[in-house]
């Protein structure tokens, strides 16, 4: 997208003799684009001033997302979200282990995000990157936190057998904020999954499995965890749901996970959330990125679960 903003930076001599031939419009898109990557910073200012991102948002105006369930049959739940411009697909595959020592009735929760190279260019081939790492831990603190899948229920017997759900994501297109759209996934694809029946044998010592009995849904909270991330741009702005280009922009970030009626489910902030105000002074932001995930979620849930 151009804009005035942008109309009068022209792009190196080099790029403009190969662009004689292409219409205006084309013309003024390729020295947005030219410009937008070798000055970014300078190239989202000038669209801040105007009080307008890039991609035509306002600045607390998050991506839609929509979410798709059951995807993939060879899971025991799945779910496909889009968040804009960035697509997450999970899949929940549920085995059989023999419970902790120190939790006899408690059965396992093992969520991971993968950021393949082919998502995204900033990501390169090989194990697990850092960030990915960081992203698993963070979507584990928050599912564990808002207790929204009841681990004492994927109990099979106490001490002798109980279920591991692994729930795995992967970014199959990344353009900024994976972790609020790989929660969102990971919530839709744990609605979606069905367990079969299992019984331990105390006798045999062997866990089995019913084939021809109806298979049960997982016993899952009624508050649904959400997540909205914020980021602070220029000590200024605060912009929702920022993306890949904005994301290496920002001075700090804040992300609030939310369950039901917006209580504050985790809370997390890097670098500084002070704004400079239009009177030169500073105010603390934090409070209002909690106020704006709270309507946010209230969105999502409705949107995506039909739920209130």
């Amino acid at each position: 997208m151009a804009s005035a903003a942008t109309a009068s930076v022209l792009a190196p001599p080099s790029v403009l003799d190969q662009t004689h031939n292409l219409p205006q419009e084309d013309q003024d898109a390729l020295k947005a684009a030219v410009f937008q990557r070798l000055h970014p910073r300078v190239y989202l200012e000038r669209f801040v001033r105007e009080e307008i991102r890039p991609d035509g948002r306002a600045f607390g105006e998050s991506r839609e997302a929509a979410v798709n369930v059951g995807s993939i049959s060879t899971a025991d739940g799945s779910a496909l979200v889009r968040l804009g411009g960035t697509t997450v697909v999970c899949g929940v595959k549920a085995e059989i282990a023999e419970p902790a020592l120190d939790a006899a009735g408690v059965g396992f929760l093992v969520p991971n995000v993968d950021l393949p190279a082919m998502c995204s260019p900033r990501f390169r081939p090989g194990p697990p990157s850092e960030e990915a790492q960081v992203l698993s831990e963070r979507l584990n603190q928050a599912l564990v936190a808002s207790g929204f899948v009841d681990l004492d229920a994927l109990c099979i017997h106490p001490g002798k057998a109980a279920w591991v759900l692994y729930v795995d994501a992967t970014c199959i297109n990344y353009d900024g904020n994976a972790f609020d759209a790989a929660l969102l996934a990971m919530v839709a694809a744990l609605r979606n999954t069905t367990l079969p029946q299992a019984t331990y044998n105390e006798e045999t010592h062997r866990t089995t499995c019913a084939r021809a009995a109806p298979r049960v849904p997982l016993r899952l909270s009624p508050s649904t965890p959400v997540a909205a991330s914020f980021g602070i741009f220029d000590g200024k702005y605060v912009l929702a749901d920022p993306t890949a280009f904005e994301e290496p922009l920002l001075e700090g970030s804040v992300c609030a996970v939310l369950g039901a009626g917006g209580a504050v489910v985790s809370l997390s902030q890097t670098g500084s959330v002070l704004v400079a105000s239009a009177d030169g002074a500073e105010r603390d932001v934090l409070a209002e990125c909690v106020a704006a995930a709270q309507r946010r979620r209230v969105d999502l849930v409705r949107a995506a679960f039909g739920e209130e």
